[in-house]
C-alpha cells in the first residue's frame, strides 16, 4: 500500500480516483509546520538554525498520516510542483522521521503539472528524490522575510509610533505606490491645442485630418500654447485650398500573445474581469485541484503559479486540431507557435497556464462552474487557443494633405483589419489609460478599423469644417492591480506566486487603499516609506530587492550556499538596525517632516503660508507623533492645542475621521459640560466632561462617552448631534402589537433596537438618531434566523412557589419558557400561543428533575480571585436572546511573513492599550 500526501482535500479526492485501492491519498492543509511568531526562532549566530513549530490543526493531520503509514510501504509526497510544494514535502518529511514513521519505507516526490488521469500516472512512473536546492532556496527566503520583519518592524514601532509593519518585499512595493502618488503631487497640468479638419473627397465622401505642420514647420505637441495660436493656424488652413500630396499604404501583422502565467493571468483578469490578484489565485486554485464534470472530478487547467510561457507539445498538436477544426486552415500557422519567457528570473521551468484539455470549450463546461470559475476558466481556454493561431493582417494607410504653398500640412490615418486571425477569439485590452504621463494621445492614435475613403495623389478635397481643441497634460495615473503586478514583475521584485499576497498585506496593514480600482497610499504607508527611505535607503532599493530576489534563484538552481547569503545579507542588516539605537524620535519627525512638507503644507490660494497655525496665527505647523499615529500640531503647545489630520476626509481621501490626534470641542452641554470629539483606539466618539481620578476615598468617575457609527463621517459631527448621540437609548414608540416599548440606542456592535429582550442590529442605511416606529417595527419583524419573526417575552404568569415571572420567549433556536435561569424548550410541534401557566410549569419542572437527575444544577457559584463566590447561570441558562458577546480570544501574533509564506512581514502591530468594555470595535480599529 502507497500513501500520498497533497497539499488540499480538494486535490485528494480528485486523485484518489484516478488511483486503484493500492493508494491512499491524504492532505497535509497546506504548510504543517512554520516558525513560531517570536524572536529567537531563527538564529544567526547558529548558522541560521531555525525552530519549527506544528499547530493544533496541522497536528491532527500528521497523526492521520503516521496512522495510515503503519500498514503502507510507500510514502509518495505529491504537493505542489513549485518551492513551496517542495518544502511542504520537506516538511512532512522531516517530520515523519522525527516520529520514526518511515522506518523501512521508501519515500518518493511526484509532481504533476495538471490533475488529470494521465497526468497522475505519467508522475507515478517518474519519481524521484526532493530537490534540496529548492528546497534550501525556501528556508532562505523564509529566514529571509523572518528576519527583516522581526528586527525592522520593531525600530518602526520605537521611532515611528502609528506604524504597523515592515517586509523585505511589502515594503517595496509600497514605495511604488507612493513614488507614483509623489509624482501626480509634483505634476503641473500644461494647456496644449490641436486642430482638426473635417474634409470631403469629390464623391462627397466625409473623412478626418489632423494638423501637422504650420508655416513648413513640424508641430510638437506644445507649438500650440494657447487658442489664439490655435485659432492663427484655423485661418491659414482656411486660406488656401486642400489636396492630396502624398498616399502611403502598408500592411502590419499583429501577433498573439502568449499563453498566461500567473502575472499575466492577474493581470487581464483585472482588467477584463474586475478580479483582485487573491481572487485570481483563489479560482484558478479550485479550476486546478477538480470539478465535478457530471460525475467525474477533473482539473481544467494546469498549475497556476508559473513563470512559464511554454506549453506541452501534445496540447499545442491538441489545440492546433481545434483550431483547424473550429476555424478553418486560414486560422492555423504553418508551424507551431513557441514562446519563451522574457522574464530574466523566471525560477520554474512549468508550463504556462492553459486547459487541461482544450476540447472541453467554456460552453461545453459552464453549467459545472460558478460564474467566476466559468469567467476566469474562459479566459484562459480563449488565451490558449488564440496564442496557436494565425497572426492578423492590418491594412494601414496615412494621407498628406497640404496647401499650394505648403504652408500647412495636415495627416489623415486608418487602419482596416484585413484579417482577424487570432483576434477571432482573444482581444489583449489595456487599462483605460496606459502607465504614460499622458495616456492616450488626445488627438486619437488608435485608428484601427477607422476607414479612410480612396484617395490618390494630386486630388482635391474640399474642405467643410475646422477645428481647434483645448487638451490639458494628465498626471501619471495610480496603479491598478495590474499595472502594479506588471511594475514589479519588470523590476524582479518579489515572484508571481507571492503577488496577490502582497498587495493584500498592503491593505490589512492600512498602507494602501483601492480608490475606483487604483491604489492610493494612505498616510500612514508614506510615512513609513519615507522613514525606510531615509533610514533602510538600501533595503528598498529596487535594484538590492531584485539581486536578493536572483540570488534566491541561483540557490535554487544548485549555484549558491544559502548560508553564505543570509550571512552577507545579515551583518549588513544588523548593522543598519544597530545605527539607529541612537536615533532619537525627534531626528525622525525633522526628516519626515522635511520630506512630505510639499504633501502636508502645499501652496495655498491666497499666498498665505501654510505653515502658519490658523488657530494660534503665530505657532509653526509641523508633523507630531501621538500614540496612534501622527498628526499635524502646532508649534505652541500646549498654550495652542489645534491639531489636524495628516489628510482629512473633506481633503478628498474617503477615509479619514477628521481627527487624529487631540480633541476638537464642540461646544457646551445645556449642563455647563463641555462636548468633545476625540479619537480613541477604536474609533471616533463624542465625550461630555471630562474623567474624574480616583484619589483617596473616593473611584474615579468615567464621563459619557458614545462611540461615533462606523459608517459615519466624524468630521460632520456637530454639537446638536453629538448631544442627541449622548442621549442614547432613546424611546422610538410602543410596538403596536405588544404594546412594549422600541428603543434605538448603540452599543459594542454598533446601533441597534431592543424590543423587550430582542435585539437587532440596524442595518447601514438606518439612523440610529431618526428611525421611526413603523420603520422599526419593520426591521423587528425580520430578526432572527432565516427571516423568521422574533417576538418579545410574554409573561404566562407567576410562579406559585416563589412568586417569580413564568415567560415564553421565542429564541434562536425555537420558543421556550423560562422561570429564573431556568430553561425549558418546548416540544416540537407545541402551539406556543396556545401554551398556559400550567403547562409551562410541568416543562420547567421535567427540566429541573432532568437536570437534577444528570447532576447540574440551575444554579452553580464560581469563586473569584478574591475568593468571593458568584453566582453563574448554566449552560441550559445562558441567554441567547441579547446580543452575544464576543468571547474573549487572545491576540493572534502576526507571522514574520504573509500566512501564504509569499511575503515577509513584521508582526502586525503593537498591542494596543484596552479600551473601556462599553466602547465597541469597529471596521476602522487601530488594532485587531
Amino acid at each position: 500500500m502507497h500513501v500520498v500526501v497533497v497539499e488540499s482535500p480538494a486535490k485528494a479526492k480528485t486523485i484518489n480516483k484516478y488511483l486503484g485501492h493500492d493508494y491512499k491519498v491524504l492532505a497535509s492543509y497546506g504548510h504543517v509546520r512554520d516558525l513560531p511568531p517570536k524572536d529567537g526562532s531563527v538564529r544567526p549566530d547558529e548558522g541560521f538554525a531555525m525552530d519549527w513549530a506544528i499547530d493544533e490543526r496541522s497536528e491532527r493531520h500528521l497523526k492521520e498520516i503516521v496512522q495510515a503509514l503503519k500498514g503502507a510501504d510507500a510514502l509518495l509526497l505529491a504537493t505542489d510542483p513549485d518551492r513551496e510544494g517542495e518544502a511542504i514535502s520537506w516538511h512532512v518529511r522531516e517530520v515523519l522521521e522525527s516520529r520514526n514513521a518511515l522506518a523501512g519505507k521508501t519515500v518518493r516526490r511526484i509532481t504533476f503539472n495538471a490533475i488529470t488521469r494521465s497526468a497522475v500516472e505519467e508522475a507515478l512512473d517518474n519519481a524521484r528524490d526532493l530537490d534540496q536546492p529548492l528546497v534550501e532556496a525556501y528556508l532562505a527566503r523564509r529566514a529571509l522575510d523572518y528576519l527583516v520583519g522581526f528586527t525592522l518592524s520593531p525600530v518602526l514601532w520605537r521611532k515611528l509610533p502609528g506604524s504597523r509593519s515592515a517586509g523585505r518585499v511589502q515594503s517595496v512595493a509600497l514605495r511604488l505606490v507612493c513614488e507614483r502618488e509623489q509624482e501626480i503631487e509634483r505634476f503641473v497640468t500644461r494647456e496644449y491645442w490641436t486642430v482638426e479638419a473635417l474634409l470631403a473627397t469629390r464623391a462627397g465622401v466625409p473623412f478626418r485630418a489632423r494638423l501637422t505642420h504650420l508655416d513648413g514647420r513640424k508641430l510638437d505637441k506644445f507649438d500650440l500654447p494657447d487658442e489664439a495660436t490655435a485659432q492663427a493656424a484655423v485661418r491659414a488652413i482656411e486660406a488656401h485650398p486642400l489636396g492630396v500630396v502624398a498616399v502611403e499604404r502598408k500592411q502590419a501583422k499583429r501577433h498573439p500573445a502568449a499563453p498566461f502565467t500567473t502575472s499575466t493571468l492577474q493581470q487581464e483578469a483585472s482588467r477584463k474581469l474586475y478580479f483582485s490578484a487573491r481572487q485570481t489565485m483563489t479560482v484558478a486554485q479550485k479550476l486546478y485541484e477538480g470539478v465535478d464534470l457530471g460525475g467525474e472530478t477533473v482539473g481544467l487547467i494546469t498549475y497556476m503559479r508559473t513563470d512559464g510561457v511554454s506549453i506541452a507539445p501534445e496540447a499545442i498538436a491538441a489545440t492546433r486540431a481545434l483550431i483547424g477544426q473550429e476555424f478553418g486552415t486560414s486560422y492555423l500557422p504553418d508551424q507551431p507557435r513557441l514562446y519563451k519567457t522574457r522574464a530574466k528570473n523566471a525560477q520554474e521551468a512549468h508550463e504556462a497556464i492553459r486547459p487541461t484539455d482544450v476540447s472541453r470549450t467554456p460552453a461545453a463546461v459552464a453549467p459545472y462552474l460558478t460564474p467566476e470559475q466559468r469567467k476566469l476558466y474562459e479566459l484562459v481556454w480563449k488565451r490558449t487557443v488564440a496564442s496557436q493561431m494565425a497572426s492578423a493582417l492590418l491594412d494601414q494607410v496615412a494621407v498628406d494633405l497640404a496647401n499650394g504653398q505648403n504652408s500647412v500640412t495636415l495627416r489623415a490615418t486608418g487602419s482596416v483589419v484585413r484579417f482577424d486571425g487570432f483576434l477571432k477569439v482573444y482581444r489583449e485590452d489595456h487599462d483605460d489609460r496606459p502607465d504614460t504621463p499622458e495616456g492616450p494621445s488626445a488627438e486619437g492614435d488608435d485608428d484601427e478599423n477607422r476607414l479612410l475613403p480612396p484617395l490618390e495623389e494630386g486630388e482635391a478635397v474640399e474642405r467643410q469644417n475646422v477645428v481647434p481643441s483645448q487638451h490639458f497634460t494628465q498626471p501619471p495615473p495610480r496603479y491598478t492591480e495590474a499595472s502594479l503586478v506588471k511594475r514589479m514583475e519588470e523590476l524582479g521584485i518579489g515572484r508571481p506566486s507571492t503577488y496577490a499576497s502582497i498587495l493584500s498585506v498592503l491593505q490589512d496593514r492600512e498602507y494602501v487603499r483601492l480608490d475606483n480600482r487604483r491604489f492610493v497610499p494612505e498616510d500612514r504607508g508614506r510615512l513609513v516609506t519615507t522613514f525606510l527611505e531615509n533610514f533602510f535607503a538600501r533595503y528598498v532599493e529596487y535594484s538590492f530587492t531584485a539581486d536578493l530576489e536572483n540570488q534566491l534563484d541561483e540557490i535554487s538552481d544548485g549555484k549558491l550556499g544559502w548560508r553564505a547569503v543570509l550571512e552577507a545579507f545579515w551583518r549588513d542588516f544588523k548593522a543598519a538596525v544597530d545605527g539607529t539605537q541612537t536615533l532619537r524620535v525627534s531626528e525622525v519627525l525633522d526628516a519626515l517632516d522635511a520630506e512630505l512638507g510639499p504633501h502636508l503644507f502645499p501652496p495655498t490660494p491666497d499666498g498665505r503660508d501654510p505653515r502658519v497655525c490658523p488657530s494660534c496665527n503665530s505657532g509653526r505647523l509641523g508633523l507630531r507623533i501621538g500614540k496612534f499615529g501622527a498628526f499635524v500640531g502646532c508649534s505652541g503647545y500646549p498654550e495652542c492645542k489645534f491639531t489636524r489630520p495628516l489628510v482629512s476626509k473633506g481633503d478628498g481621501d474617503g477615509q479619514g475621521t477628521g481627527l487624529e490626534e487631540g480633541i476638537k470641542e464642540l461646544g457646551t452641554a445645556p449642563d455647563g459640560e463641555p462636548v468633545t470629539l476625540r479619537k480613541g483606539p477604536y474609533g471616533p466618539y463624542v465625550q461630555k466632561g471630562e474623567a474624574v481620578k480616583a484619589e483617596k476615598g473616593k473611584k474615579a468617575v468615567k464621563p459619557p462617552r458614545v462611540s461615533i457609527p462606523a459608517d459615519w463621517d466624524a468630521t460632520t459631527v456637530t454639537l446638536d448631534t453629538a448631544l442627541k448621540l449622548l442621549a442614547l437609548p432613546r424611546e422610538v414608540g410602543e410596538h403596536p402589537e405588544t404594546k412594549a416599548m422600541i428603543t434605538a440606542g448603540i452599543g459594542r456592535f454598533g446601533p441597534y433596537l431592543k424590543h423587550g429582550d430582542v435585539y437587532k442590529s440596524l442595518p447601514k442605511d438606518e439612523d440610529v438618531l431618526n428611525i421611526g416606529l413603523n420603520r422599526a417595527v419593520t426591521v423587528l419583524a425580520e430578526a432572527g434566523r432565516g427571516g423568521r419573526a422574533r417576538q418579545p417575552a410574554r409573561s404566562l404568569g407567576d410562579h406559585p412557589d416563589d412568586g417569580k415571572p413564568v415567560t415564553m420567549h421565542d429564541g434562536r433556536y425555537g420558543p421556550y419558557v423560562q422561570h429564573g435561569v431556568l430553561r425549558a424548550t418546548l416540544p416540537k410541534g407545541d402551539d406556543p400561543a396556545a401554551l398556559t401557566l400550567d403547562s409551562a410549569l410541568a416543562l420547567l419542572a421535567a427540566k429541573a428533575a432532568k437536570e437534577g437527575a444528570t447532576g447540574k444544577a440551575t444554579k452553580t457559584t464560581k469563586t473569584t480571585k478574591t475568593g468571593k463566590a458568584t453566582k453563574a447561570k448554566t449552560e441550559a441558562g445562558a441567554s441567547d436572546e441579547a446580543p452575544a458577546k464576543k468571547p474573549a480570544t487572545r491576540r493572534k501574533k502576526a507571522d514574520a511573513s504573509d500566512a501564504t509564506a509569499a511575503e515577509g512581514t513584521a508582526p502586525a502591530d503593537k498591542p494596543a492599550r484596552k479600551a473601556p468594555a462599553r466602547r465597541r470595535k469597529t471596521a476602522g480599529d487601530e488594532e485587531t
